[in-house]
């Protein structure tokens, strides 16, 4: 039987709404907080070993909620459990330091990870190899483009090889040939049995590695199932 790798249980989070600071004065003389609900009554289950995608309008909630699985933030009601070391892509380059060199933010990445520096040191030839940069690995990272950072972190999470890897809109960047090959080391890390979570606009890139999507809208999940199903609901919402 297939173990549950990431449950989440009737997860609802809040955050405070952005107002001047005239309207956070007077809120806070009338004892009064102001919020908007990022995440509602989010039900999610995914074994090990599955690719699941997650779609939905910008601000439905789908960053959010890869921050939720990685424990950054903490839900205000619910459960959430997740089974091993997890891994977040998230933008481009996030966890790293500018100004640093791709080789030092390898090391830096993998320790905080908990990966030892000679273990790390160790996958650098497999980490250059597979991000494509060459002679750039010793240069520092604010002199990359937003396609090198983004090969970097893949490189350094698929050496890494987490229980969880998490990764937020980073796949659609680089050109065609480096997202083939991306789309080919997740397929190659889930037979390994990692589990993975993708967030992307890349509907394509969905219908390829997924193994179910998930379609949030405002915060809740209102259709799960396989890719073109799943994509058909998002395309229905814009109607």
């Amino acid at each position: 039987m297939t173990e549950t790798s990431i449950s989440l249980q009737d997860i609802v989070l809040h955050f405070p709404k952005q107002r001047n600071i005239f309207g956070i004065i007077s809120d806070f003389f009338r004892k009064k907080i102001r919020r908007f609900t990022a995440l509602s009554g989010v039900n999610l289950h995914i074994k090990q070993g599955e690719v699941v995608g997650i779609i939905g309008r910008n601000g439905s909630g789908k960053s959010t909620l890869l921050r939720v699985i990685s424990g950054i933030y903490p839900p205000d009601e619910g459960m959430v459990h997740a089974a091993g070391d997890i891994s977040l892509l998230a933008g481009l380059g996030t966890g790293f330091s500018p100004h640093q060199t791709g080789r030092e933010n390898a090391l830096l990445y993998g320790s905080i990870l908990g990966h030892s520096e000679e273990e790390m040191l160790s996958k650098l030839d497999e980490i250059i190899e597979f991000s494509e940069l060459g002679s750039f690995i010793d240069e520092p990272l604010r002199t990359y483009s937003a396609g090198m950072k983004a090969r970097l972190g893949l490189a350094v999470a698929s050496a890494i090889k987490p229980n969880i890897l998490l990764i937020d809109e980073v796949l659609g960047v680089g050109d065609p040939n480096f997202r083939e090959k991306s789309k080919n080391k997740i397929l190659a890390m889930v037979k390994g049995a990692s589990t993975v979570v993708i967030v992307s606009h890349s509907f394509g890139l969905m219908t390829d590695v997924c193994d179910r999507v998930v379609l949030l809208d405002r915060g809740k999940i209102i259709a799960e199932g396989d890719p073109q199903t799943s994509i058909k609901a998002y395309y229905d919402l814009e109607e």
